[in-house]
């Protein structure tokens, strides 16, 4: 399975397995500076094209984000999974590689790294203040129901672990599930490097320090 670990546009393409585990998952882990880096927010008054960023439209973001901390991810409707996406496109983000046991929303043992370097970079305090939306993808293979809900189940999974063992405030961590719907190759829906975890830095605050 070949596996890209490049920072293109912020994001590192890597897959999120549904099988038990792979022998070589520690040396995929990404450490928590990279984690850092890709999720450091831009600058707070101009957009990655240099253009001025809209502040009716930062608060009508903020105003939504607010709307959605504390629901249950299986509540989210259609159209606020898609508002969040779309919010997302133009943040940093980074895509994880986090393996789940077969059929399953539990963490497998190899990926226990994986998801510990997540913890110690969104408790960073350089991300104080920060609103992180963790977002769950899988391939092409099952049904659609089915795969949005697993998705859903993986995201809360990662949000429970950060909180209890980092201590991450719940409200600022937003779980939405995409099931296969959201391809990072299109190309390819079935390919193993669809399933993966999202993590996107939704706030901006930390940029206007």
């Amino acid at each position: 399975m070949t596996r890209s670990h490049s920072l293109s546009l912020l994001t590192i393409g890597a897959a999120l397995s549904m099988t038990a585990g792979v022998a070589l998952a520690g040396s995929d882990t990404v450490p928590a500076a990279q984690i850092l880096n890709a999720l450091k927010p831009k600058s707070a008054t101009r957009s990655l094209s240099g253009t001025q960023v809209d502040p009716a439209a930062t608060a009508k973001e903020a105003s939504f984000l607010n709307s959605v901390r504390n629901r249950q991810t299986r509540s989210l409707s259609l159209g606020e999974r898609q508002e969040i996406a779309d919010i997302a496109a133009n943040k940093p983000k980074i895509d994880l590689e986090i393996h789940f046991d077969y059929n399953s929303a539990e963490i497998a043992k190899g990926s226990a790294q994986a998801v510990q370097e997540l913890g110690k970079a969104l408790s960073d305090a350089s991300m104080k203040g920060s609103t992180f939306v963790l977002a769950g993808h899988t391939d092409a293979i099952g049904s659609e129901a089915y795969n949005q809900d697993l998705s859903e189940r993986r995201a809360d999974t990662i949000k429970t672990y950060l909180v209890e063992h980092y201590g991450l405030n719940g409200s600022d961590l937003v779980t939405v599930g995409y099931g296969k719907t959201r391809p990072k190759d299109p190309n390819a829906p079935m390919d193993p490097t669809n399933r993966r975890v999202q993590v996107v830095n939704m706030d901006t605050k930390t940029a206007q320090q």
